[in-house]
Formats: C-alpha cells, sequence, structure tokens
C-alpha cells in the first residue's frame, strides 16, 4: 500500500493548524500566512489526487521522475524564498532601478523549473509527448479564453481588477490547468 496519500494528508493538515494557529502566538506577516495556506492546501491536493490516481499521468521511467523531481523541486522552493524576500524588500526599497531588479527576483528560480519541465518532456516517449502537448494546449487555451474573458468584462466596467493581480495569476492558472488537463488527456490513453 502506498503510504505517500496519507503523509500528504497529514504533512497538509499540520501546515493548516500551524496556519490557523501561530498567528494567535506570533505577529505573521500576510505573505507568511499566504504560504502556509498555500502550502497546506497543496499538500491536501496532493494527498487526494495520489488517492485518485493510483497509476502516474505519464509513461516515463522512475529515473526520468526521479531526475524530473530534482531539477524541479529545488528552483520551486527557491521561488518560493525569492517571493518572500522580494516582497518584503519592496516595502522598503525606494530607488525605481533597484525596485524592477527585486521584483524580477522570483523569474530565475522560475526559469530553472521551466528548464526541467523542458527536460523532461524532451526525453520522454512519444505517447508521453503527445499527452504533454494535449494537456499544455488546453491549458493554454482555457486561460486565454479566461483572461480573455475578463479582459472584456474590465472594458466594459463590470469588473474592475488590478492589472498586476491578473499577470501574476496567469502563470500559476496555466499550471493548474495544465495538470488537471494532464490528468484527463492521460485517462483516455489508458
Amino acid at each position: 500500500m502506498d503510504t505517500r496519500p496519507r503523509t500528504l494528508f497529514l504533512l497538509g493538515c499540520l501546515l493548516l493548524a500551524v496556519a490557523i494557529a501561530l498567528p494567535l502566538f506570533a505577529d505573521l506577516s500576510d505573505t507568511a500566512r499566504g504560504l502556509l495556506y498555500g502550502l497546506a492546501v497543496g499538500c491536501l491536493l496532493a494527498s487526494l489526487l495520489r488517492r485518485w490516481l493510483p497509476e502516474p499521468c505519464d509513461t516515463a521511467p522512475p529515473a526520468l521522475r526521479k531526475r524530473y523531481l530534482r531539477e524541479f523541486l529545488p528552483p520551486m522552493a527557491g521561488y518560493v524564498v525569492a517571493l518572500w524576500i522580494s516582497l518584503t524588500l519592496l516595502r522598503e526599497v525606494e530607488a525605481e532601478w533597484l525596485r524592477a531588479l527585486v521584483a524580477l527576483l522570483p523569474l530565475p528560480p522560475i526559469a530553472f523549473a521551466m528548464r526541467a519541465i523542458v527536460r523532461y518532456i524532451r526525453d520522454t516517449d512519444e505517447l508521453q509527448r503527445q499527452i504533454e502537448l494535449e494537456a499544455v494546449s488546453i491549458a493554454t487555451a482555457l486561460v486565454s479564453m479566461l483572461y480573455l474573458a475578463g479582459g472584456f468584462l474590465q472594458a466594459a466596467k463590470v469588473v474592475d481588477i488590478p492589472s498586476s493581480a491578473a499577470m501574476i495569476w496567469v502563470f500559476p492558472l496555466v499550471c493548474l490547468a495544465y495538470g488537471m488537463a494532464k490528468i484527463l488527456v492521460a485517462r483516455r490513453y489508458r
């Protein structure tokens, strides 16, 4: 029996308890609280997906999947740290050129994570590349339609979405839509 879903679930519950309880004892910034809640929800969702999807969504050999995780997870951890540092420093920095540099601090870790994704896809077999292509295509189409709908609603003055929020959420939405689309596409090929 695979114990990973249970471990992820317990970790998610622990992080959620910490996110709820810690502000009662210490003054946490909104960023720190958001990171704790995000990690908790991520672990809980991952545990559900591991339980619902006993087979992996890909046909890649285990060695390739391990290499991918070794190359992908450290940059993502670096991204979380860089984002926290960037948001903290932006409150203090006044010079515009320095603010631009600090604001772009989270980009290099994302570039390394994207490199890991491209290497993984490049080294998979034809079936897995087909699954990845379809999933990325579906995700891109869905997020583009959502972004376009938001733009139309913004132009009609039905909603008022700050442009920075809209821009920042494009990449995470593509990643989320890609993950969901990959699950559905992979099931079709099983």
